[in-house]
């Protein structure tokens, strides 16, 4: 099980949000590069990015911030990113610069055509983030809810050849409430490709929650606001997670 730190990025600074509300951000680093070697120092073994003012322009706006982050860890482990990517040019500028991985969320509801076309032209390097509330699918920065059902979607872009499906729950994110577990697991359990769980996780029982559950699918999961603020000690829950991950 991965422990993915989360950096996420506005205006050039490491933020974190809640709810996805861009002015509830909290700046916690100015300095993203040194934020990614910190985790990497803690034993982080990827990185999530997220270009919070991409996602909302609906083109990438940090790239000389992530540029930077790949500079410092890129060679090290992998990278991935999400956050304004709707069209093939910017995935392969992306890819180019030394990202492992492209999140595609609100373009892969709005423009499926276009995911199809990216898992063609860059297999093995497309993941799909889809936020969910009550197993509805959100887009737009989780200011539209649609009528889409998130398993009947991922099963779609499971077919489409995606490498694996970020599932948040967006009522629960940056609000320390615990991952939710069982939305996650019905998810995993309808897909052949793995899933990384995001939203909520607040503490080592939520990593022995998701171990227990693992060998449903479940990949990882993204850690944000809690590593930040303290209440979720990064390198022991990475630690935790191999230990249980090795009975």
């Amino acid at each position: 099980m991965l422990i993915i730190p989360a950096i996420d990025l506005k205006d050039g600074q490491c933020v974190r949000l809640k709810q996805g509300l861009m002015d509830e951000a909290t700046v916690f680093n100015l300095d993203p590069a040194a934020q990614a070697r910190a985790w990497v120092e803690q034993g982080a073994r990827r990185l999530h990015l997220v270009d919070l003012n991409g996602a909302f322009a609906g083109k990438p706006k940090n790239e000389s911030a992530i540029k930077a982050i790949l500079a410092e860890v890129g060679n090290e482990i992998p990278v991935q990113l999400g956050g304004g990517i709707r069209d093939l040019d910017t995935i392969e500028r992306c890819l180019d610069d030394g990202l492992s991985y492209v999140i595609i969320g609100t373009a892969a509801v709005k423009n499926p055509g276009f995911l199809h076309d990216a898992c063609g032209a860059f297999p093995g390097h497309i993941i799909v983030g889809l936020d969910a509330k009550d197993g509805k699918v959100a887009v737009d920065g989780w200011s539209k809810m649609t009528g889409h059902d998130v398993v009947d979607l991922a099963k779609k872009y499971e077919d489409y050849g995606v490498e694996a499906i970020i599932y948040t729950d967006i009522g629960r994110d940056g609000m320390l409430s615990g991952i939710n577990i069982d939305a996650t697991v019905k998810l995993a359990q309808a897909l052949r490709i793995p899933v990384i769980a995001s939203g909520g996780l607040s503490s080592l029982d939520d990593i022995r929650n998701l171990c227990a559950v693992e060998a449903e699918g479940i990949a990882g999961t993204i850690a944000g606001r809690a590593v930040y603020d303290g209440s979720l000690d990064f390198a022991k829950a990475q630690q935790l997670a191999d230990e249980l991950g090795q009975k």
